[in-house]
């Protein structure tokens, strides 16, 4: 064995405590790091040594080199993008999906897909999900969605008498209705081969990012035999808007279309019995997306997949090879169900998570993220420096500061952004909606309580002098 692969065999103790205490000291930083990194990495030799260093010396470089430059992404007052941070339970199973260094598509030699599919169905029971439905985990809700979507090509091609898995696309222009549609999406549409052009933007509810149902009637109407995805929203980025789920679904009577629903973090409203009625229909959904780093509060990269269409997702994703176990009955060997072959054991953080904290947990973490949201939107409601451009319906504000320009310049909301940042003490993102520049602040993170809401406010008060 090389003689520094063999020291840290002999010191790997020694190496995980060190891993651990660089972790408590980035973890007790997060009261106080800008949430958006403010350091420039420092510059480091980047050829290749000959002979290593050894684990205790790389991790003292990359100290040295980046540690400064890590974002506070992870703690209480990270608005920019719709993410939790992690809970101690989900950092705990994350450490140890990495310790074990499980392969879990296998069926034979561990228990890495049992423990997955346990975790489908605790995740079903939080969500109400119907028992017809199987799932599975993916690296995010980009594969969650190209998942779904492909699915419904294959939907769509059997229908037509046509094996897409087999044969390809070719002949059968599927056309994909939408009114908010995500961007990965719309790259799952490029990814499947149906082109981004096979996307049509419908028409909005006055006020709303949700469809107009009586123009998606009026377009199946129109061709009513044309083959069809229709992809629905449960929490837009934006406004955290739902489409009518129980509407779209009931036009399936009369039309035969693939209904995708993306939920990728507003599905956790079914969490909470004051938002559980957005959810509303999803149960006829023919595939589902949702992201477990969202409200799970589980680390990067995890998000599921469900579906009442296990048999088309053999079809698709059946990996055939002298080497690989057929497909079963059951749907153990998630090598056939996803587009990955080498699977990390994402679903043990979950599974963990879902033990620890239970039905009351993730509830009281949905509602207090809402209550965040709309605890702010008063505040700035009251304040004229600030204009609310959209209700908070569930975890997510969309406001803009009354600068020089007037509200809605975008110069004026990159300037404030801009301050925001140097203020170091919260990140929020810029958007657009309705075509006027915004300003986005997402509610996720186990962390965030009510004073890190003042502590916002405050901080915003201070980027708009």
């Amino acid at each position: 064995m090389d003689p520094i692969l063999q020291h840290d065999l002999d010191t790997f103790e020694t190496i995980l405590d060190d891993a651990t205490r660089r972790a408590k000291v980035y973890l007790e930083s997060l009261e106080t790091r800008p949430p958006s990194a403010a350091q420039a990495p420092v510059s480091i030799q980047r050829a290749l040594p000959e002979r290593g260093i050894g684990a205790l010396a790389a991790l003292e470089q990359f100290e040295r080199a980046f540690a400064a430059s890590l974002s506070g992404g992870a703690g209480p007052r990270y608005f920019s993008l719709v993410t939790g941070g992690a809970t101690p339970a989900a950092v705990a199973g994350d450490w140890l999906v990495s310790a074990y260094d499980q392969n879990a598509h296998h069926t034979g030699d561990t228990c890495a897909p049992f423990v997955e599919m346990e975790a489908i169905e605790l995740l079903k029971s939080l969500l109400g999900l119907p028992p017809v439905m199987t799932g599975s985990f993916l690296p995010g809700a980009t594969m969650a969605n190209v998942v779904g979507i492909a699915l419904g090509r294959q939907y769509l091609g059997r229908r037509r008498g046509v094996d897409i898995a087999e044969h390809g696309v070719s002949g059968i222009p599927i056309r994909v209705f939408s009114a908010e549609v995500h961007a990965s999406a719309v790259k799952a549409l490029s990814l499947c081969g149906m082109g981004r052009g096979a996307l049509e933007t419908l028409p909005k509810l006055p006020g709303r990012e949700a469809i107009d149902v009586m123009a998606l009637e009026h377009r199946l109407a129109g061709d009513p035999n044309a083959p069809t995805i229709v992809i629905a929203n449960a929490g837009t980025v934006n406004t955290a808007d739902f489409d009518d789920l129980t509407a779209i679904a009931a036009l399936r009577e009369r039309y035969d279309f693939w209904l995708h629903v993306d939920a990728a973090f507003g599905g956790f409203a079914a969490c909470a019995p004051e938002y559980a009625h957005f959810m509303n229909g999803v149960s006829a959904a023919d595939s589902l997306t949702l992201d477990a780093h969202k409200w799970l509060n589980v680390p990067y990269d995890s998000a599921m997949q469900f579906t009442r269409h296990l048999d088309l997702q053999l079809e698709v994703f059946r990996s055939v090879s002298s080497y690989l176990e057929a497909p079963k009955p059951l749907p153990y060997n998630y090598v056939h169900l996803t587009p990955a072959s080498s699977r990390r054991f994402r679903a043990l953080p979950v599974w963990l998570s879902l033990l620890a904290y239970g039905r009351a947990g993730f509830r009281e973490i949905v509602e207090r993220s809402c209550g965040n949201a709309k605890r702010l939107e008063t505040l700035l409601t009251a304040d004229a420096r600030f204009e609310v451009r959209a209700p908070v319906r569930l975890n997510v504000l969309c406001f803009v500061p009354h600068g020089r320009k007037g509200t809605g310049s975008a110069e004026d909301v990159h300037a404030f952004l801009t301050r925001l940042k140097e203020d170091g003490k919260v990140s929020c993102s810029f958007s657009m909606l309705d075509g006027v520049p915004i300003i986005r602040a997402a509610f996720c993170n186990w962390r965030t309580t009510s004073d890190d809401v003042d502590a916002v406010y405050a901080a915003f008060r201070r980027a708009s002098q």
